[in-house]
């Protein structure tokens, strides 16, 4: 048989070989972030009300046109090369009607139509009714426009958009509001369909979760649906298993578990004075009284009287052997106080009205507070002003009380589960200040307790303030700021139902709404938590993460992307990556995580030796040697870090432990620790 003979290219002189060279290795180093959106642009004078719909979603206005990846050309913008920008990569927004927009084929007709509601066709059941109703004409559309919404009456097309090359075209008939969300809820996810992908993401919103809910739900699949969603921690409703119950047990313990494996802690959750149906339903005794002297089941709340020595005692004993029976990464106190949101002009709902309160009372004041609520007294509410005042203030102190007492409960399992986080959940009563005499609740009596105690003070906005805004979280801030100076240990829950208010364009806080309510409470607070995971639309999830980032500086140049975040960010990223010139392990397959602080970011050569992809606490350092791989972090409950393998020795603070894993999640210490892991 005839000898096969390779054919060989010549050899390239060295001048050649060595330009090789190096342009393998300037493809090789250069930023592998070439998908991401980082920033926009606004043409013309006013950028309106952009910058809040785009930084919601964690982008960064640009100086020019010409460093953007977005640009908006609001109603009259001249024809420009800006669409020659498009195929490349570019996200063009067209506002209304204007010579760009014509020349891209988006003009108006002579017909007109007058617009009140509108549907969008991701979610077509949603009512998305406009506060004011706009005339518009009606446009014609290039051919292979995907329409994202329209009139609800007549199908005229409002929001489309189309792709082209490597990046889109999206066209408003109109500008989108003073706000940003007022006419097209669902904008920033157009903005996805086209190509728009968010450059940064924090995994670090906790979220309220009822299993009542999500029965027959697949806990594995979901939980990792709710991680990549950017949610560390469930704080679950744990009245559903104050009780032992075999089958119940065994249900919280492989959501826990299945919680865990995807690095999400899991926190019991409770709602005293509301126990659980059979405390209710075996304690007639001990229940609740409102001002009517009815047994205080309000809602789905059924309030015990916490005041009573024995119902203290026997919800003392069931909360120990709740908390230690199962695996809690942390527990929150929450809403400990009094109904009614009317106040005292509600007797029906009115608390605490039972014996012991009263008694209590009458002892200090010389009189029955029922008696404000009698008609036949002469110590009734209409003759006895300063006789409510009292009571109202003794409320108050009561609540103060009553939480004082079951923070310290708490603190006294912790001595056996020293791990546990504890969170108190409070309604505010400085932004709404009637919060105070309706409920009960004070926050100049509880904060000081951050001074003897650990804990996080999770605010809670109150209902009637659902309708102000993303503008309120740094007003309501700001007046924490005299209060303590822990401002690191508050948060803030943003409450997804709906509202009873006459609001637009939803109901129901979504889209934009909820992204710029998420983002303006994540630069507020250290920490956001929604209540609650089931009434988050779906989708919004993918954008969840996005939105809670906070950049306060991004700057690309050549092979360098330089981020600065006060509260630390995942970067969006793909292949092995040098933070500040030492290789870093705190690294997905799609993102690094990355400190607070301003950092350089490059690719690296090689790969760390073991990658850690996810994490939940506070990352404050991080490196990696081709032996070992180091971080530091601080944490209010146990960290957990899935790993992309499992080390050969684990140390913390310079001690050998072994390791405790759930799947491929390594279970770390709460508190402040140095971690070495060799691969």
């Amino acid at each position: 048989m005839p000898t096969s003979v390779p054919i060989l290219a010549p050899e390239p002189a060295p001048s050649v070989r060595a330009g090789t060279r190096r342009l393998l290795i300037l493809l090789l180093l250069a930023p592998t972030l070439p998908a991401a959106t980082l920033n926009y642009h606004v043409l013309g004078p006013t950028p309106e009300s952009w910058p809040a719909i785009l930084n919601s979603i964690g982008l960064t206005a640009a100086p020019s046109p010409a460093s953007a990846d977005v640009i908006v050309a609001p109603p009259g913008t001249p024809v420009s090369d800006v669409a020659a920008r498009v195929p490349l990569g570019t996200i063009l927004i067209l506002e209304g009607d204007s010579p760009l927009a014509a020349s891209l084929g988006f003009r108006p007709t002579e017909k007109h139509i007058n617009v009140t509601s509108i549907e969008d066709l991701r979610s077509s059941q949603l009512r998305i009714i406009w506060e004011q109703p706009l005339d518009t004409p009606v446009f014609d559309l290039p051919p292979n426009t995907r329409i994202f919404a329209r009139d609800r009456w007549q199908s005229v097309p409002l929001l489309a958009g189309l792709r082209k090359g490597e990046g889109g075209i999206l066209w408003l008939a109109v500008p989108p509001g003073q706000r940003g969300y007022e006419r097209f809820p669902y904008l920033p996810q157009a903005l996805a369909d086209l190509g728009l992908t968010p450059p940064f993401r924090a995994d670090t919103l906790w979220a309220f979760y009822d299993s009542s809910y999500r029965a027959h739900a697949d806990i594995n699949y979901i939980a990792q649906r709710w991680r990549a969603s950017g949610i560390s921690a469930l704080h679950v409703a744990a009245w559903h298993y104050w009780e032992r119950d075999p089958a119940n047990d065994e249900a919280l313990r492989h959501f826990i578990q299945a919680c865990h494996r995807n690095a999400i802690q899991v926190y019991a959750w409770l709602e005293l004075p509301h126990v659980s149906e059979r405390f209710w339903a075996d304690h007639p005794e001990w229940r609740e009284k409102t001002a009517v002297l009815q047994d205080a089941q309000l809602d789905w709340r059924k309030l015990m009287n916490l005041a009573n020595p024995d119902a203290s005692a026997a919800v003392s004993t069931g909360l120990r052997d709740l908390l230690t029976s199962f695996d809690w990464d942390g527990v929150n106190l929450a809403e400990l106080y009094f109904e009614s949101l009317e106040g005292h002009d509600n007797p029906a709902r009115l608390t605490p009205m039972n014996p012991d309160i009263r008694a209590e009372f009458q002892r200090t004041s010389g009189f029955d507070p029922h008696d404000l609520f009698d008609p036949a007294s002469p110590h009734r509410l209409a003759e006895n002003t300063p006789g409510l005042r009292q009571f109202l203030d003794f409320r108050a102190t009561l609540a103060a009380r009553l939480q004082t007492h079951w923070i310290s409960e708490i603190e006294d399992i912790r001595k056996s589960k020293p791990h546990l986080d504890l969170v108190l959940t409070h309604v505010d009563d400085r932004f709404d200040t009637s919060m105070r005499d309706k409920i009960g609740a004070d926050v100049t009596r509880v904060l000081p307790l951050l001074g003897a105690h650990d804990f996080t003070f999770l605010i809670e906005d109150p209902a009637t303030t659902w309708n102000l805004g993303p503008q309120r979280y740094p007003q309501i801030a700001a007046r924490y700021v005299p209060l303590t100076p822990r401002q690191d240990k508050l948060a803030i829950d943003i409450n997804v139902v709906e509202r009873y208010q006459d609001v637009y364009p939803t109901k129901q806080q979504t889209g934009t709404e909820l992204f710029q309510l998420i983002h303006q409470a994540s630069q507020s607070f250290p920490r956001v938590a929604l209540y609650f995971e089931n009434s988050i639309a779906t989708v919004d999830n993918p954008l969840l993460a996005a939105s809670a980032s906070t950049v306060d500086h991004v700057e690309r140049v050549g092979a360098k992307l330089t981020v600065n975040s006060r509260r630390g960010v995942s970067v969006l990223w793909s292949g092995p990556a040098q933070v500040d010139g030492k290789l870093w392990p705190m690294a997905s397959d799609t993102a690094i995580l990355l400190p607070p602080g301003a950092h350089a970011i490059e690719a690296a050569p090689r790969p760390a030796p073991l990658r850690i992809t996810h994490f939940t606490g506070d990352l404050k350092s991080a490196n990696a040697t081709a032996t070992r791989v180091e971080f530091s972090y601080q944490s209010s409950a146990r960290a957990l870090a899935t790993l992309d393998r499992h080390p050969t020795k684990l140390e913390i603070d310079g001690t050998e432990v072994t390791p405790q894993y759930e799947g491929d999640t390594l279970v770390l210490p709460r508190g402040q620790h140095l971690v070495t892991l060799a691969p």
